[in-house]
């Protein structure tokens, strides 16, 4: 019996889940021609409805009024072609690369690279590096023989040799090496000999700081490419975040070329200065007498708040040892000495509260294109990607030197149309990779042909690979058609509106008078008191100014003997007032009269108000309530609009449909 029920129950499942999809696909209006099914509708009222717990008979009676209208509107703007206006276009492609940016990202990627990230954020590194520059686009043959030169010099290292004398020796990063003084124009500075110092996420470029975090502590990286060529990297340090510092220092300066007993006197100096703040000087005090640092010393010393990178490491190794409040003994950098204090430290939140941030800084960042490449992989395979080795090749053996000049031109060429991938149905002939070339290139220095032009068909594989996802979406995504769809009869709506309605209700002064004419009796005043409020600041000033308007009746008056006394604590609110628009008026006698004081606890015055005149009910003027007119004759307006347009296009609602569509969802 049971089995029976069970059997019975998925049928009749599946006959209701049947007759629904049936009586979505039918029509359930038809405006001059355009049929709208059931499903439609039903998708554009629960859409902006989702507020409604319950669907009741009217409400969707109404809504398939507003639906028909807005549909009229928009058949009139495709009538008067406003969807061919180039304003209309322009907006419209604007919002649709906003909405279709999530279909050209792997969230899964982009995850992995924001866990990455944030796992890097809170780790500083300290590395020093080797580097032989090579440029990104350079021949296999120049990039073999630049690899093979960084691997001689890593054996170098890894037999012993010292990193930062090897870096001094063939790093080509000028930094590396002592920058000698010329005589009036530059003084010495010394190399850092491959030290970078302390970094952390976002602060190198994506390959150095992937190799950077993988290369364990005391260790030298294998070769690694960047955008300026390859790296040896050495791991000094790994340290928790330090995050954002706030510290201050003292700051003996020492010059970068300084002899033995120079750097000895200063040394000695910034021990004297130390002792003195442990034996009790206020260390604010010490930074006045002693810091050369005078741009900080009117500031107790404190220094700007700083991340890891933007500082030299001595001073952030030392830093790394402290806790804040501490001060530490005369730290030793290329500028100088430092007595520094720690005055905080702003760590990494959890990862939620830094996500926002890292999601901003990755969007812009070289990595983003490894959520891109997984999208490029998959529209190849989604659309059976074929490519054909040997037209390629073969178009790009015939690319001549013109192409390294930037002066590649379509129509010098003389080529055959070969196809040289297939996306889908479409085939990509060399034809077009010929135009691309022509926009895209740019002249190269010291380029090689067969290179440059493989990286320009890469370019060109993943521009067309977008282009052609780009015009699937609408077929593979109906989300996204339906969209789209939106927005484009939203931007039509409101250009109509606006010309039919809205600014024709603002600018037609006329009919604007004419309706408010006919109407006026639907504008009325309640009676109103002609009424000023003054309220007295200063409380000892009181008695005079009632005294004063005693014997005054209007505001202007009272304002001229209240300069002439010398009274200026009052503050003059003259105006009509109904009941409840203010409440020292509300408790008159809503006579003419003075009435008060009253006392106005917030502001601790007092408030007297002179009652002028009661008005009588009346119409209001135009200008007393144009707001509101205007309003109402806009309505008015695309009232009679929407008449002309119901005459213009035949509506006609399937009654079968739409009680069908009742029966299925009014509870």
């Amino acid at each position: 019996m049971k089995k029976l029920l069970f059997s019975f129950s998925l049928l009749l499942l599946f006959y209701v889940s049947s007759a629904q999809k049936s009586n979505d696909k039918a029509v359930l209006v038809n405006i001059s021609g355009e049929k709208v099914t059931s499903g439609e509708f039903m998708d554009v009222f629960t859409k902006n409805n989702v507020q409604n717990e319950t669907i009741d008979k009217k409400s969707l009676e109404e809504y398939l009024e507003l639906y028909i209208n807005f549909k009229l509107k928009v058949k009139e703007a495709e009538y008067l072609k406003m969807d061919t206006n180039k304003a209309f276009i322009t907006e419209l492609d604007g919002y649709r690369k906003q909405l279709a940016k999530p279909y050209f990202t792997d969230e899964s990627v982009t995850e992995a690279l924001l866990q990455e990230a944030y796992n890097r954020k809170l780790t500083d590194v300290r590395a020093s590096h080797i580097l032989l520059m090579l440029d990104k686009d350079a021949a296999p043959k120049d990039t073999l023989e630049v690899y093979n030169r960084i691997l001689k010099i890593r054996e170098r290292a890894i037999n012993g040799e010292d990193f930062g004398a090897l870096a001094a020796e063939t790093s080509e990063d000028p930094s590396a090496k002592d920058r000698e003084a010329i005589a009036n124009q530059r003084s010495f500075r010394p190399g850092n000999k491959g030290d970078l110092g302390y970094f952390s996420v976002f602060d190198m470029v994506y390959p150095f700081e992937t190799g950077a975090y993988l290369t364990p502590v005391g260790e030298i990286s294998m070769p690694l490419r960047s955008e300026y060529g390859y790296h040896l990297i050495k791991v000094t340090e790994k340290t928790p975040a330090s995050g954002l510092i706030e510290a201050a220092h003292i700051y003996i300066s020492v010059n970068p070329d300084a002899k033995a007993e120079e750097i000895a006197e200063k040394a000695e100096k910034a021990e004297f200065i130390y002792e003195k703040i442990i034996n009790g000087m206020n260390y604010e005090d010490a930074v006045k007498e002693y810091s050369d640092d005078k741009g900080s010393a009117a500031r107790g010393g404190a220094l700007t708040k700083f991340a890891v990178n933007r500082i030299v490491p001595e001073f952030v190794s030392a830093i790394k040892k402290m806790e804040p409040g501490q001060i530490s003994v005369p730290v030793r950098t290329v500028y100088g000495f430092h007595i520094i204090k720690l005055i905080s430290l702003q760590k990494p939140g959890s990862f939620d509260e830094e996500s926002p941030k890292l999601k901003e800084k990755l969007a812009k960042d070289a990595r983003a294109q490894k959520s891109e490449e997984a999208v490029i992989e998959q529209i190849k395979a989604d659309a059976k990607f074929k490519l054909m080795n040997e037209n390629v090749d073969a178009f790009i053996a015939s690319l001549d030197s013109t192409l390294l000049q930037g002066k590649y031109a379509v129509g010098a060429q003389n080529h055959t149309a070969k196809v040289l991938f297939k996306l889908g149905k479409k085939n990509f002939l060399s034809t077009d990779f010929a135009a691309f070339i022509e926009k895209k290139q740019t002249a190269q220095q010291n380029g090689n042909i067969s290179t440059y032009g493989h990286k320009l068909f890469q370019e060109y594989v993943k521009e067309s690979c977008l282009a052609f996802e780009d015009s699937q979406l609408e077929k593979k995504h109906p989300e996204f058609a339906a969209l789209m769809k939106e927005y484009h009869d939203g931007i039509l709506l409101f250009d109509l509106m606006d010309k039919k309605v809205w600014t024709k209700a603002i600018q037609d002064t006329a009919g604007l008078r004419a309706y408010h004419e006919i109407h006026k009796m639907d504008y009325q005043w309640k009676e109103r008191a002609q009424a000023s409020i003054y309220t007295v600041t200063d409380t000892t000033e009181a008695v005079a100014v009632k005294n004063l308007l005693a014997s005054i009746i209007d505001a202007a008056t009272a304002r001229e003997r209240f300069s002439a006394d010398s009274i200026k604590s009052v503050r003059i609110q003259p105006g009509k007032f109904e009941k409840t628009d203010n409440r020292y008026v509300d408790m008159t006698d809503w006579k003419p009269g003075l009435y008060g004081p009253y006392i106005a606890d917030a502001d601790k015055a007092v408030v007297y108000v002179r009652i002028e005149e009661i008005l009588a009910p009346g119409p209001k003027a135009l200008e007393e309530a144009k707001g509101l007119i205007t309003s109402d004759y806009q309505n008015y307006l695309e009232k009679e609009w929407v008449k002309e347009l119901r005459e213009k296009y035949p509506v006609q609602v399937n009654t079968k449909s739409f009680d069908k569509l009742k029966a299925q969802y009014v509870q």
